[in-house]
């Protein structure tokens, strides 16, 4: 067997086996072993009888024996005393002398277990260098500590005189609080130096453990302490409170806050169940003590409770021509809404004339979702409709809400529980028949936490609001007489279950005239009283707010409008600030360019037509519906050269799947027919086609860019150009028919605000134009198409047209 670092094997010895089973001795410990076990006396008796041939002590190989496996290494004891312990049993005083290195089993006298070993000769250097100096030093400092802790005074001073440093490793055998692990770890280690390293490792690691339990005991401690101190002087103090009364002749104390509670739910209107769960949770209030948490959930309870206005309700204006007038006159347009909200009133009052007020436990309450792009008024539309019928108007705004506690309210036993939006809303409005706005419904999230949009689903249904239940309150709420609004900017955001449950309202935006006179009525008071001026100090002709609204802004909205007049209007304060104007000013529509620059949105149509985008073929304008409203949206092909252009179809432009579809259907068309089309429909063979759609940033999906798409091919393949006033939308099939799509109305806007005349649309859409305002239909040729051959007929210029179109680079 070869030696280890720091050992060397000097002859074997054969000694009978005394197993240990979760112990572990180590050289010059002295353990007493109780001879009851089997095992331990028939090693004690081999040992004896040896002895007796040797006339020496009994010697024992000690060896730990953990879960039935022996250990490697074992410590070689001799018995130095046989009798009785302190319980009466017979026992064994056993000295740990050495380490010894476990051989093979061997045969010997007697029943015990015998085998062989080779004794571990540790080396130690002389002198010890002072590395070695440092650490018996710190050993011997940490175990005093321990030792002093444990009050163990006549210990220090043993250990103290200990110097050899495989001793000192060795007398943390003793130590209670090492692991049976860690003890054959250092019966291991046959090092002495770095058995003294792991040992001082393990008593400062104990000893850091003991501070840490320390602290907590203190800090335990003195929390009881305090507890028990205010429990005592509260005791104290009520003592003291009853003598003072007593002494002044005063009666029982009528303002005790449990008694307090319970006057003011009794004085207090609250329906008979809410009343009942009240009072329980007073007597709840009563039985708990001044130290219980329970007692602040309680109070905290009782007071939401107690502040909702479970029998307030505002009387509804019944005056149906004056909420009309006031609708027309906070909001220009919006006509879908303001008929919904009329007739809505006029179903209340007569409803109300006939006693039919609450029908099955429900109110005729109303839930409306106002759907458009951002600044066309939903959000303000709200306070409008409050204003109308004379209710409370409240705000909730969901964006970004990612919690359902924040809908549902929280559970009592979570610390800073609070009840949902939706009661801190009716809580907040001081009626149960407010106007509540769920603003930015689309924009709802869910994580771990929950599904808010699933907490709305009972909150805006009709027919299940009226016994709403918020996870604080814990008790019925009766939402049937309140009109939900909520807005969002995209429907398809919405989960189909929430939006099953709203009546759609849908805000395509404003036409041209409505923004001049949006920007005329609301836009330009609110503004010049923003920049400290008056009406009669700065006027705005109508064909400046007619250009700013067509030009200098494109939008569904009139946000971006307002911020220009806003611009304008600073413009010209600061000129007259510094003498460079003189007032009152009126701006005329030659002034704008002067004060806020040149026009950013100059109509297709109005531009040179060598600097139009399809003034080369294969260039065509389509119609597209975003989040912002409808929009113009440019489809470009190209075919590449045969000799270094792969053939196959090649789409740009960050499109959805479905669009892709849309142009491999287009390109499949034109390919099938072709002929009768009388395009060269050969070069589509080896020849690859190109289809981009410009704005790259700007991801784009759906069906509707399938008569465009087919119309860009069809004239980059025939040479002829598309018509500039032409814009078209519709989906197209494999066989040349197209097919019905959405967001007409949308779309129409957008062709208006661009300059387009001449709009294409599939022949099933024709019902969606009573949608469209009078005055844009008025302005637009609208034609409704069934086949893609009549589109190309529409938008492609005539044959002629070619030769006088410039040739691109």
């Amino acid at each position: 067997m070869a030696a280890e670092s720091g050992e060397s094997m000097e002859f074997t010895l054969v000694l009978p086996v005394l197993p240990l089973d979760g112990e572990v001795v180590l050289p010059g410990m002295v353990v007493p072993l109780d001879l009851s076990d089997a095992e331990i006396r028939a090693a004690v008796e081999a040992a004896q009888a040896a002895a007796r041939a040797e006339s020496g002590k009994p010697k024992v190989l000690l060896v730990p024996r953990i879960d039935g496996t022996y250990a490697k290494t074992g410590v070689l004891g001799t018995v130095e005393q046989v009798g009785r312990l302190a319980d009466g049993d017979p026992g064994a005083l056993v000295k740990g002398r050495h380490r010894v290195r476990i051989g093979a089993g061997t045969t010997g006298p007697g029943a015990a277990l015998w085998v062989e070993g080779a004794r571990v000769v540790e080396t130690v250097p002389e002198p010890l260098p002072g590395q070695v100096t440092d650490l018996v030093k710190e050993y011997k400092a940490l175990a005093t500590t321990w030792l002093r802790k444990r009050g163990a005074w006549q210990v220090v001073d043993r250990v103290q005189a200990i110097d050899d440093v495989s001793a000192l490793a060795d007398n943390s055998g003793y130590s209670p609080f090492l692991t049976t692990d860690q003890k054959t770890e250092l019966l291991e280690t046959t090092d002495p130096v770095a058995r003294l390293r792991l040992a001082a490792q393990q008593l400062r690691d104990h000893l850091a453990e003991q501070d840490v339990a320390e602290t907590i005991a203190k800090d335990v401690q003195e929390g009881v302490d305090k507890q028990q101190r205010e429990f005592l002087l509260r005791r104290q103090l009520e003592a003291v409170r009853k003598e003072l009364r007593e002494l002044n002749g005063d009666g029982p104390d009528a303002a005790e806050e449990s008694d307090d509670y319970r006057a003011r739910v009794e004085a207090a209107d609250l329906p008979e169940r809410v009343r009942e769960a009240a009072l329980k949770e007073v007597e709840k209030l009563e039985r708990s003590s001044d130290q219980s948490p329970e007692g602040s959930w309680i109070r905290t309870w009782l007071d939401t409770v107690l502040e909702m206005p479970w029998n307030e309700r505002t009387e509804d204006a019944y005056d149906i021509q004056g909420a009309k007038e006031i609708l027309d006159a906070e909001h220009a347009g919006l006509d879908d809404v303001k008929a919904r909200i009329t007739e809505y009133l006029a179903v209340r009052k007569r409803r109300g004339e006939r006693g039919l007020g609450v029908i099955g436990g429900r109110r005729g309450g109303a839930v409306l979702a106002l759907v458009g792009p951002p600044g066309v008024g939903k959000t303000s539309l709200g306070e409008s409709v409050a204003h109308a019928m004379g209710r409370k108007f409240v705000r909730v705004a969901l964006g970004g809400v990612r919690d359902e506690a924040e809908i549902r309210g929280h559970r009592r036993t979570y610390v800073g529980a609070l009840p949902g939006r939706i009661v801190r809303a009716v809580k907040e409005a001081g009626s149960m028949n407010p106007v509540v706005l769920l603003d930015e419904i689309d924009k709802v999230g869910s994580d771990f936490r929950g599904d808010p949009a699933a907490a709305l689903l009972e909150v805006l249904d009709p027919a299940q609001n009226h016994t709403f239940r918020d996870h604080y309150l814990e008790v019925e709420l009766d939402l049937s007489d309140v009109v939900f609004l909520a807005t969002a900017n995209v429907l398809e955001a919405i989960p189909e279950a929430l939006a099953d449950r709203m009546e759609i309202v849908r805000l395509d935006g404003y036409t041209e005239d409505e923004k001049v006179v949006i920007a005329r009525d609301h836009l330009l008071p609110r503004q010049l009283e923003r920049a400290g001026l008056t009406g009669e100090e700065v006027t705005l002709e109508e064909g400046a707010l007619r250009k700013l609204a067509g030009e200098y802004t494109r939008e569904a909205g009139v946000r971006t409008l307002e911020r220009t007049v806003a611009r304008l209007l600073r413009k010209v304060a600061a000129q007259h600030e510094l003498g460079e104007r003189e007032l009152p000013f009126t701006v005329r529509e030659e002034d704008l360019r002067g004060l806020i620059g040149r026009p950013h949105h100059v109509p297709e149509s109005a531009q040179d037509p060598a600097e139009r985008r399809t003034a080369v073929p294969g260039v065509a304008t389509g119609l597209a519906v975003t989040g912002a409203g409808g929009d113009v949206l440019y489809v470009e092909a190209s075919l590449a050269d045969p000799e270094t252009g792969a053939a196959g179809l090649t789409l740009t432009g960050q499109l959805g799947d479905v669009m892709k579809e849309s142009a491999q259907i287009a390109l499949s068309f034109l390919r099938s027919h072709g002929a009768e089309l009388e395009l060269p429909v050969a070069d589509l063979k080896d020849r690859g086609v190109h289809i981009h759609f410009p704005a790259g940033a700007v991801p784009k999906d759906g069906p509707s860019a399938g008569v465009t798409m087919t119309t860009a091919l069809a004239s980059l393949l025939s040479g002829r150009l598309v018509r500039t006033d032409v814009a078209m939308t519709g989906e197209v099939s494999l066989t040349g028919r197209v097919l019905p799509i959405g967001g007409v109305k949308q779309k129409l806007l957008a062709a208006h605000r661009a300059g387009v005349t001449t709009v294409i649309i599939p022949k099933r859409n024709e019902p969606d134009l009573d949608d469209v305002p009078a005055e844009v239909l008025e302005k637009l040729d609208v034609h409704a198409v069934t086949d893609v051959r009549q589109v190309l007929e529409l938008a492609l210029a005539p044959a002629a047209t070619v030769a006088k179109a410039p040739v691109a680079a």
